[in-house]
């Protein structure tokens, strides 16, 4: 008699709810419903102009676009840490840049180089889910620290330092989804001298700079030097299927995470990185989409408390809404579906932040159209007034 292959329990990982939210709305849109996307945590828009040109140069060019180091390609390298001078302030060596396939390959290197199983890390309640599960297939163990409106979402010395057991690695979002708070340079700089202290190593997912609403982000690379430093195209520069990220590495990691690089990746996409470049000159067509969603985070603080949603949290950054729904429900998932359903709104519970207490919160995506988050709105205010 055969024996059965061993399965792995690494990839015994829960699932990321929000994609099962997108196939529902799928569904229904395949079915010839309308569906108002506020689920979805990635830009309505394409890649900017210059991108979309550099590409098409380089596709009809001769270069065969084969594989580049596992660093990255020198002009993208360098323009990154030129962006950094400039938009920050923050002189950073370019040998210390890695891009990335997207940040989720960033993370999946930074967390490999710097953690072995059986560490543990720390990270706010509610965060973005892929940092527990890529932690736990790494075999590291994700301590969350509950947070709420008085912490604003965000973690504090005070909650690290009444940690039970000692922790070897924090990760600091700053904007934050799914809250889209931010910390000051003040409470970043608390935290990571509270990591320089106890030697614990910082990673600060940076995804969201570039969308903010009043105080820009600050940078970790700017008050902690060993500190890992994700960041995306995805956002800002509204690239998310080109697949590409870089990180700012500190030097004891480097060589790690190039090896590391090498073996799982190879390199990222040559295409996607060779148009980059010109991404950083498209400020003021990204600047556009910001505005647009400075727009529509206003109207949302305005119109969604007349539909029931009274407890937001501020929403400094990023693109996202987290309602607080425990008046409504105990249970978020069921209420997301019911609002897809009577109203054509696609929302996320949020139970992919909180596994604990997401149940009693909804995210809304204010990334659409501005048409779009305005009938959203209309129709949010007009299902709960049938209540």
């Amino acid at each position: 008699m055969s024996k059965q292959p061993k399965v792995s329990k690494r990839g015994a990982i829960p699932p990321f709810f929000v994609m099962e939210v997108m196939r529902a709305a799928a569904e229904r849109e395949a079915a010839g419903l309308e569906v108002l996307h506020m689920e979805v945590g990635q830009p309505s828009t394409g890649a900017p102009r210059g991108v979309v040109d550099a590409a098409a140069s380089a596709v009809v060019g001769t270069d065969p676009l084969g594989y580049t180091g596992a660093l990255g390609i020198p002009p993208l390298r360098a323009a990154i840490a030129k962006w950094y001078k400039d938009r920050y302030g923050v002189e950073v060596p370019e040998r210390r840049v890695v891009v990335t396939t997207g940040s989720s390959g960033a993370f999946q290197l930074g967390f490999l180089a710097a953690f072995d199983p059986g560490d543990r890390v720390a990270m706010a309640s509610p965060s973005y889910p892929a940092y527990r599960h890529t932690l736990t297939a790494a075999g590291v163990i994700p301590v969350e620290l509950p947070t709420g409106p008085e912490h604003r979402f965000q973690p504090t010395v005070e909650l690290l330092d009444a940690l039970e057991q000692p922790v070897q690695g924090l990760i600091v979002a700053s904007p934050a989804n799914p809250t889209g708070t931010m910390l000051s340079r003040e409470e970043l700089t608390a935290l990571s001298g509270w990591c320089e202290r106890n030697g614990v190593r910082m990673v600060s997912d940076e995804i969201y700079h570039g969308l903010t609403y009043g105080t820009g982000a600050v940078t970790a690379a700017e008050v902690n030097q060993d500190a890992l430093v994700v960041n995306s195209f995805s956002k800002y520069f509204s690239m998310t299927g080109w697949r590409l990220g870089w990180m700012i590495v500190p030097d004891d990691l480097l060589r790690s995470v190039e090896c590391l690089a090498q073996n799982l990746f190879i390199s990222a996409p040559t295409l996607s990185q060779v148009s980059a470049v010109a991404a950083f000159d498209c400020t003021e067509e990204l600047d556009g989409h910001v505005a647009r969603y400075a727009r529509n985070r206003a109207l949302l603080l305005e119109e969604l408390p007349k539909a029931g949603f009274a407890r937001l949290a501020p929403a400094d950054g990023a693109f996202y809404i987290y309602a607080d729904v425990s008046d409504l429900t105990d249970d978020s998932e069921a209420l997301a579906k019911r609002i897809l359903e009577e109203t054509g709104i696609a929302c996320t519970p949020g139970i992919d932040f909180d596994p604990a207490r997401g149940r009693r919160f909804l995210r809304f995506s204010f990334a659409g159209s501005e048409a779009t988050i305005a009938e959203a709105a209309r129709r949010l205010i007009a299902w709960r007034a049938g209540k």
